[in-house]
């Protein structure tokens, strides 16, 4: 049995703050913000507006195109959700404290009865590993056949504004793939490629918890809870070593990249598009010299939406597949990392 992404969604709140809005508020300039991030806007939910919202959007978004573009035998979105076997959802920004799980919201808008739902946390690399786990839950049972799988955030709800030195990185936004099992050998690495079958070949994971306190939020969990009367000027926010996350993004990137090619006997030209997590575009361009890899193999969109964590590769993806840059048969990489440390990458035939 092989895993096929059927279709693809996003969702990005209508309000967009330019890099020369944001100089506005703080000591920057849209000069340096693009020469040190390749960033020139990010898109803010409103208040009225949460992660599980965005996540239904981008979810029925995926759906939706799945049964315009005849990839499943349904006629009718809504009755798709019906038969959803799973949703998984990666965010580090959910709608509520550890409970209930902001999947479980998602379900319920969706319809989706039968679906069972779980969030999964690993910061920007959740996409990746989200979509390895839904596979692997599919593929373990033969009565179950179809996931969707979003990756979605509020970044701006754990930004501190004040701070120059992150605030400019970050935008909110959700992306979704619709999974389905279907028939055909499932191969081992190394076999998967020169099969020829399509959807989602393989998948590569790491984590290196001594970088923990590089990108980190320090207040509200359970090391460092509220106290009852404590006053709160700042609420909780994301705080990051620049260097020491830049050092290690540079390195994973290229060591995923590195072993999809020699363990599937691949080289740059077998490989249609490279989809990395769009965090900062000197980090793509230090890792595709150390490859020899052109950049135009990589797609970036971080100009537009910013970092959006969880939700940057599905988000791509979707803009990629609507805009008829995927077409069947196209080998693609994404690649990610995030806090934790936490990284990844997916190897796909679409």
């Amino acid at each position: 049995m092989v895993i096929k992404i059927a279709g693809t969604g996003r969702a990005v709140p209508s309000t967009r703050v330019s890099n020369k809005e944001l100089a506005e508020q703080i000591d920057t300039s849209d000069e340096w913000i693009r020469s040190h991030t390749g960033i020139g806007a990010r898109h803010i939910a409103p208040e009225t507006i949460s992660v599980s919202d965005l996540a239904v959007e981008a979810a029925r978004g995926a759906l939706k195109l799945a049964v315009e573009r005849a990839e499943v035998g349904e006629t009718d979105p809504e009755k798709l959700a019906e038969t959803l076997d799973f949703i998984v959802l990666g965010t580090t920004t959910q709608d509520y404290y550890g409970c209930p799980p902001t999947c479980c919201l998602v379900q319920h808008q969706l319809g989706a009865k039968k679906a069972a739902a779980m969030d999964l946390a690993a910061a920007c690399s959740s996409f990746i590993y989200s979509i390895e786990t839904a596979a692997a839950l599919l593929l373990a049972d033969p009565r179950r056949k179809r996931a969707l799988v979003i990756g979605a955030e509020t970044l701006s709800r754990i930004t501190n504004w004040n701070d120059r030195g992150t605030c400019v990185l970050f935008g909110d936004g959700a992306g979704a793939v619709f999974l389905e099992k279907q028939d055909g050998k499932q191969e081992e690495p190394g076999e998967a490629v020169s099969s020829g079958r399509r959807g989602l070949l393989r998948t590569i994971l790491g984590a290196d918890g001594s970088g923990w306190e590089n990108l980190i939020i320090r207040r509200g969990g359970s090391r460092n809870p509220w106290k009852p009367g404590e006053t709160v000027d700042i609420p909780p926010h994301v705080e990051m070593n620049g260097h020491a996350v830049y050092n290690f993004a540079v390195k994973v990137i290229t060591e995923t990249i590195e072993q999809f090619m020699e363990e599937e006997s691949l080289t740059i030209h077998d490989i249609a598009r490279i989809i990395p997590h769009q965090a900062n575009a000197r980090i793509i361009q230090a890792a595709g010299k150390r490859l020899k890899i052109p950049e135009e193999k990589f797609y970036l969109n971080m100009e537009e939406y910013a970092n959006t964590s969880s939700a940057s590769i599905p988000i791509a993806l979707d803009e990629l597949n609507r805009s008829g840059q995927l077409r069947r048969g196209d080998l693609i990489i994404t690649v990610g990392f995030g806090g934790g440390l936490t990284y990844g990458g997916n190897l796909i035939r679409w």
